[in-house]
């Protein structure tokens, strides 16, 4: 019996594969995740001891880093379980609730045609790629060539060129047994009532084959090569296999390429993914000649939960990034949002790798902005804040942007930063509480010292170069000492890796460096190299953290944190960094807490509960007490558990 792709996406979805999985392994209790479906074990298909078998809730799918299998809930049951692939599925749709379908004889057929449409697909993608080989395709070949673009690049992508004939595709398809119905049905050609006769719908156009998730041809770009071209690029009209908002290019290759990356990066078009792929970058895809939709945003969402949108340094990009802001921010959510990377202006992510290299883009993802950062960027860019009532509208579009916020506590979180944000432009009285009064005022907008400096406190909002600069070329500061001595402890002390594998997991590090090498460490350890300090150097020079890496010790080094370096003895680094990483963990805690009454103080306020307020405060002022003391504990023990007095 055949399964509907729509029924096995169900049950699958229905199912976390951490449930199926995990009543035949036990799970790892360092380096699982629960709460975030993140899951580890001793791999059940070969012996070992250490755990590299990895599965997550939120992919559906399961790997080994040490045998190297993989696959979803159907795959694990049938070579787990020795099940039949029906069985497996019977068993899926059982723990779903949901009941096995009857035969449907016309949705077979369905599926049938389908895959005799990719198969047609197929023979045209075939035929793209011989022409471009041929005297005819010299100057598409000529074209790539200038653009930089390597034969083991073009065969990768599978490049193809498509001839300037009106019917050379249609009679190809047509002698490999294809009806008139079929090529029609997969877009290749433009017909209709109004055309007597059907016509190659890509004439003289470098070929893009545009795969689905399972890697099967199921449209194509066509990149005009003629100047005269009404469209420079085209692609393949929606069909019953390709509906173009559905569809991330490279979305395979990208997925695969993210569990190393750690992220996923979406462009802007074909050119961007594959000269970015060229570069060593494969973990980028593009949205298929349109604003990005909701369902691209689901894509990359499933691939990773804070993905990277990168746009073009000029007026149009800054548009395409207000654009996505407003699309994603009504679906955001705790480990599920975005991050905005703006290039320089004029250089798209084919100009920048050519001429910087992929060290050139890394840069630029580094930069990446939050999403709550550029909505405040585009909301003051240029503006001139010069009264009440300009301030006023302000908070007014501040707070209904942040309305728009599905998930509660997240909505909560992002009106409390939006009013710290408002606080800081303007600037405040020292004696006010530092909130939004019930009638949207803010306490007090004087031209206090709380005013950011370079801003004439918050009258005047930086033009949108300005801001666009400041996105494109603001670099992460100074690295902090105390995050900073901490990760150098743990590569050179590597123990202390599996000791605190928690701790360091959940590290909230601000400056991107830090962050950079913090994820290339917990890809060492998925991997199973995270147990010598050599490895773990290697692993970051490979990464292209080498210099990351030495500015961390030099500083290191610089502020004296001795226990920190290679040569001390293991006991004294582990008193230290227990030490550290508890004033590291209750520091954080005590902070959220204080976001947390802060933003449910504001919400009071607005609401008028006086009794409510009153407690809050009360609770505010008691966290306020205790991170003050914590503070001046920090004072006393500078970066890792050293006595400022020590020389």
């Amino acid at each position: 019996m055949r399964f509907s792709n729509s029924f096995l996406d169900e049950i699958r979805d229905r199912v976390p594969i951490s449930s199926v999985i995990g009543a035949r392994v036990t799970w790892d209790r360092k380096k699982t995740n629960a709460q975030r479906g993140d899951f580890w074990a001793c791999c059940p298909f070969h012996g070992e001891k250490s755990p590299s078998f990895h599965c997550e809730d939120r992919k559906g799918r399961y790997h080994c880093f040490g045998c190297g299998v993989s696959g979803d809930h159907f795959r694990f049951l049938t070579e787990n379980d020795g099940m039949s692939f029906p069985e497996a599925v019977e068993r899926i749709a059982e723990m779903a609730g949901v009941p096995m379908p009857a035969r449907d004889e016309a949705a077979e057929r369905r599926d049938k045609e389908r895959t005799t449409l990719t198969d047609v697909m197929e023979l045209a993608t075939q035929f793209f790629e011989q022409r471009l080989q041929s005297a005819d395709g010299a100057k598409a070949r000529a074209y790539l060539r200038e653009r930089g673009l390597t034969s083991v690049t073009q065969q990768t992508f599978r490049l193809g060129y498509a001839p300037e004939s009106r019917n050379a595709l249609k009679e190809f398809l047509a002698s490999k047994g294809a009806t008139k119905e079929q090529i029609e049905a997969c877009g290749l050609v433009v017909h209709g009532q109004d055309i007597p006769v059907s016509y190659d719908r890509f004439r003289d156009r470098v070929m893009f084959p545009i795969p689905d998730s399972r890697g099967r041809i199921i449209a194509f770009g066509g990149r005009a090569l003629s100047s005269d071209a009404l469209a420079k690029y085209l692609n393949s009209n929606d069909t019953e296999l390709f509906h173009k908002g559905n569809v991330l290019y490279n979305f395979v290759r990208a997925r695969k390429a993210q569990v190393k990356a750690g992220t996923v990066i979406a462009v802007e078009g074909y050119m961007d993914v594959i000269a970015l792929a060229q570069a060593g970058i494969e973990n980028a895809v593009a949205p298929l000649g349109t604003a990005l939709t909701e369902n691209q945003l689901d894509l990359l969402w499933r691939m990773a939960g804070e993905p990277i949108l990168c746009f073009d340094g000029d007026q149009a990009g800054l548009k395409a990034a207000w654009r996505a802001a407003d699309l994603a921010l009504p679906l955001v959510q705790a480990g599920r949002t975005l991050r905005f990377a703006l290039l320089p202006e004029g250089q798209d992510p084919d100009d920048l790798v050519r001429e910087e290299g992929a060290a050139g883009f890394q840069k630029v993802l580094a930069e990446a902005r939050p999403l709550a950062e550029l909505l405040w960027l585009r909301e003051t860019a240029g503006g001139v804040f010069d009264t009440p009532e300009r301030r006023a509208e302000l908070e007014k579009r501040l707070r209904e942007l942040t309305s728009r916020i599905q998930d509660e506590s997240l909505r909560r979180h992002y009106q409390q930063d939006m009013r710290e944000r408002v606080q800081a432009f303007f600037g405040r009285d020292r004696g006010q509480q530092g909130r939004f009064n019930r009638d949207g005022g803010n306490g007090g907008f004087g031209q206090g010292k709380g005013g950011r400096q370079g801003q004439a406190n918050g009258r005047v909002g930086m033009t949108e170069s300005l801001a666009r600069t400041n996105m494109v070329r603001s670099g992460g500061g100074t690295l902090p000492s105390r995050e900073t001595t901490m990760l150098v402890a743990m590569v050179n002390h590597p123990p202390l890796l599996d000791e605190y594998f928690e701790a360091f997991e959940h590290m909230h590090l601000s400056h991107p460096e830090l962050k950079r090498l913090h994820a290339a460490l917990l890809d060492a350890m998925a991997h199973g190299v995270a147990h010598e300090r050599g490895a773990l150097i290697a692993v970051l020079e490979e990464s292209g953290l080498g210099e990351a890496w030495e500015r961390a010790v030099a500083l290191v080094r610089k502020t004296r944190q001795w226990p920190a370096l290679e040569d001390a003895a293991l006991d004294d680094v582990r008193e230290a960094f227990a030490q550290t990483a508890a004033l590291y963990s209750r520091a954080r805690e005590l902070r959220d807490q204080r976001a947390s009454v802060q933003s449910a103080l504001a919400e009071a306020v607005e609401k008028g509960e006086e009794q409510s307020c009153q407690h809050l405060l009360h609770v505010l002022n008691t966290i306020s007490v205790d991170i003050a003391n914590l503070e001046r504990l920090e004072a006393l023990v500078e970066g890792f558990g050293v006595s400022s007095g020590r020389g």
